[in-house]
């Protein structure tokens, strides 16, 4: 089987000579493998001989030719000629929480659109609920696409993108909150994940933290049947996404809720069952069949899939057992003393520290604490209360909220940001591991809220500057673009011997990119404590403690692993005050 996908958005005949149509093998043969209809291309993939021609020749990158599987079944939904095919779909269970794992853009939505009925299944033509219903009979997708299209199934849905709550409600988060409790639970929910003090303050005016935890409340209150939360964790920190798990994991013990959910630790702490997701973005997607959360992580961290016998990536995904990196002989950037920073209803005081050339210092701490303020004191965008700071660095700074008002193109940000744009360095080590080179062409006001963060993340890495300050670098991006951005981030360190500052609350992000670790504590809105960089176990070990979380190392891939509280392993690592590095027993 071969599906050819034809990006719409991208594919500009007007700015092109048809190089699709021109270089077609069976096009030159008097077959009409490539016709043009209302301006754009249109491929007859019965009669496409998959030579890929008119993949490279495409100047805008706008075509994919897949070969599938010859033992792949008709989709289950397309989106056209020449659109996005979706294979398999996850099955909601009843008292269970079921996880969703793959990239941005294969297929997910798609998916909870069919489940929750917004779009019927059209098996790849226009099949109608009949010929979907006699497909999937006889199993339990078959029952429950059943109630689909009879109507009878009642779902709450929790956005991706919180950041744009306030753009479709105005008001004060009670009205919001009271409008959605269709079952009496506001109440236990308000006080499980810390509303009371926001009830009374206007959805304009909140936090991305608090927009994540207003609208995982407002989904969990409706009355349904089937639960979908798409990304819980970004905005939160390591304390308030345990809470929003157990949230979740409590409403599912007589309810199906489904998650889609990056943060690898959350995810395995959260989902009793997943579904991996491959394909190729954009073209094709494919859900497996169900699996055991620690088989599944694992086996998407490997990059292969032995039941679906399917290798989705060359090299795994690794961990160090220890703490990553011991301490070097380095030369300091930058030294500062001691500093603090008044609000009136805050302060901040950071302890002397070092930061040194070449190096990634990964920072942690609840929200709230002021690791925000912080960097934009180093960065010497706001002055400290009391203290000196004399760091006279050239600073690059990319903020934790995103806004791309500007209708430049990527391409036209980055060659106005860096000299180097050209270069075989800037193209290999930044812009390929990060796939930029496919946004190209997109207006910034047009990106999804992935694709604006890692061209956030590219931009602010192609300034000229000696401190690279990042906040929350891993947002709204998928599990490979997470490990990427972390790659790229610490090599880019590694070659230009200058240091980079990364706030985060994805423990996968920070173990895989720090050297050093910078934690904060205090009393979240009150006060904060700014601790100095210190080696990774002692950092992990004080952040961990504070908060009351121990993880483990698994035995398989050596990923970290929350600790049910109270084990026999949580236990005993607290004991020995090992609360990251121990390996699994």
């Amino acid at each position: 089987m071969r599906i050819a996908v034809i990006n719409k958005d991208r594919c500009q005949p007007r700015k092109c000579a048809k190089e699709c149509e021109y270089f077609c093998p069976p096009v030159r043969t008097g077959d009409e493998t490539v016709v043009f209809v209302e301006g754009k291309p249109v491929i007859t993939e019965n009669l496409c001989v998959g030579c890929g021609i008119c993949v490279r020749k495409c100047p805008f990158d706008a075509i994919s030719i897949v070969n599938l599987p010859e033992e792949m079944e008709a989709p289950v939904h397309r989106y056209g000629q020449n659109g996005f095919a979706l294979y398999g779909l996850p099955i909601p269970l009843e008292g269970k929480v079921t996880g969703l794992l793959g990239p941005n853009g294969i297929g997910k939505s798609t998916a909870v659109g069919i489940l929750t009925g917004i779009l019927r299944p059209n098996l790849g033509s226009n099949a109608t609920w009949d010929q979907v219903l006699d497909r999937f009979s006889g199993s339990a997708m078959g029952d429950y696409l059943k109630r689909v299209a009879d109507r009878n199934i009642r779902t709450a849905y929790k956005p991706q993108y919180v950041d744009r709550i306030p753009q479709s409600y105005r008001g004060l988060v009670r009205g919001l909150l009271e409008k959605t409790d269709e079952r009496g639970a506001l109440d236990g929910l308000v006080e499980v994940l810390g509303l009371s003090a926001l009830l009374d303050r206007e959805i304009s005016g909140l936090s991305g933290g608090e927009l994540q935890r207003v609208a995982i409340a407002a989904a969990a209150s409706r009355d349904a049947d089937f639960y979908f939360f798409d990304e819980i964790s970004p905005y939160l920190d390591i304390h308030q996404r345990i809470i929003a798990a157990r949230t979740l994991q409590e409403l599912a013990s007589t309810r199906a809720v489904m998650v889609v959910e990056h943060d690898l630790a959350l995810l395995d702490l959260l989902a009793d069952s997943l579904h991996l997701v491959y394909g190729s973005p954009g073209a094709y997607g494919v859900i497996t069949r169900p699996k055991g959360v620690r088989v599944g992580i694992n086996q998407y961290l490997k990059g292969v899939f032995p039941e679906e016998n399917v290798r989705v990536r060359t090299e795994a995904i690794e961990f160090e057992v220890h703490a990553p990196r011991q301490e070097k002989d380095i030369p300091t950037l930058v030294s500062y003393d001691d500093f603090t920073k008044s609000y009136p209803a805050f302060q901040l005081a950071a302890e002397a520290g070092t930061i040194r050339r070449g190096e990634v210092v990964g920072i942690l701490g609840p929200n709230g604490i002021g690791k925000t303020t912080y960097i934009k004191i180093i960065g010497g965008f706001e002055k400290p209360t009391t203290g000196t700071l004399d760091i006279k660095l050239k600073i690059s700074y990319k903020p934790q909220y995103l806004k791309a008002e500007s209708d430049i193109t990527v391409e036209g940000l980055l060659r106005d940001l860096s000299h180097d744009f050209d270069s075989s360095y800037y193209q290999a080590e930044l812009i390929r591991p990060m796939g930029i080179e496919k946004l190209y062409d997109q207006n910034l006001s047009n990106l999804s809220g992935g694709e604006l963060q890692r061209v956030a993340i590219i931009a602010c890495l192609s300034r000229e500057a000696d401190l690279y300050l990042l906040d929350e670098p891993s947002a709204h991006l998928d599990v490979e673009q997470r490990m990427l951005a972390a790659k790229v981030m610490r090599r880019f360190a590694e070659a230009t011997e200058r240091a980079v500052m990364v706030v985060d609350h994805d423990i996968y992000t920070i173990d895989l990119l720090s050297e050093r670790l910078m934690v904060f504590d205090g009393i979240p809105g009150v006060k904060g404590i700014a601790h100095p960089p210190t080696d990774m176990r002692d950092g992990m070990n004080r952040f961990l403690s504070s908060i009351g979380i121990t993880f483990r190392r698994d035995e398989d891939t050596h990923r970290p692993r929350v600790n049910k509280p109270g084990s026999r392993l949580d236990r005993t690592q607290r004991d020995l005050g090992e609360y990251y590095y121990s390996l699994e027993a």
